[in-house]
């Protein structure tokens, strides 16, 4: 049973979290979200089912939470690809990259044993519409910032482009690799210029 411990409260709560998490995630992939229990949780993660509680109040707890920092870490990723390029155009085209290779990823994990059940759970949380909705925008910010600097076409709007963006790397779920993954991105942006 692994020591959790920390110099400060803060990164000992935020470790313990992290090891709860974790550990539900693994065991739901595993056996499946409906054989986890709490005491398997706590085990796991090397803590007492009472820490656990004092944490979440049952499993689907734990798996959303689970599932929200997955959330935040894939929109992290978008956010930092749309930062670290410099003009409109390289800009826009991290993203779709960056967002391909996440799904790709995603679609890895919903085809792995028990992944299915998994995402049937988490992806009922409104939460999921709301992250999608922030994809969406931040697709939509980058192609009317493209479409001003002529790197894409202007003649529809850009939540129409957004929409089509999202919906055709959705097709990185099912490609083989992450060469795979860009290339489709890469057509996503031929189809932004015609």
């Amino acid at each position: 049973m692994p020591k959790l411990w920390s110099e400060t409260i803060e990164a000992h709560r935020h470790e313990v979290r992290d090891a709860i998490l974790d550990s539900a995630a693994g065991l739901a992939a595993e056996n499946g979200l409906l054989s986890v229990t709490m005491s398997q949780i706590a085990g796991r993660a090397g803590i007492g089912r009472a820490t656990l509680y004092k944490y979440f109040p049952d499993v689907q707890a734990v798996v959303l939470a689970w599932h929200d920092r997955q959330i935040a870490a894939h929109l992290t990723r978008l956010a930092e690809a749309r930062d670290h390029a410099d003009g409109a155009e390289a800009r826009l085209v991290a993203v779709l990259e960056t967002y391909a290779l996440v799904l790709r990823r995603r679609g890895r994990h919903h085809r792995q044993p028990h992944g299915a059940e998994l995402a049937a759970f988490v992806h009922r949380d409104p939460r999921v519409a709301q992250a999608e909705r922030q994809v969406h925008d931040l697709l939509r910010d980058l192609l009317t910032d493209a479409a001003a600097a002529g790197a894409v076409r202007a003649d529809v709007p850009p939540d129409e482009l957004a929409a089509y963006c999202a919906a055709a790397l959705s097709a990185a779920a099912d490609v083989p690799g992450d060469d795979a993954a860009r290339r489709l991105a890469g057509l996503v942006l031929a189809g932004l210029r015609a």
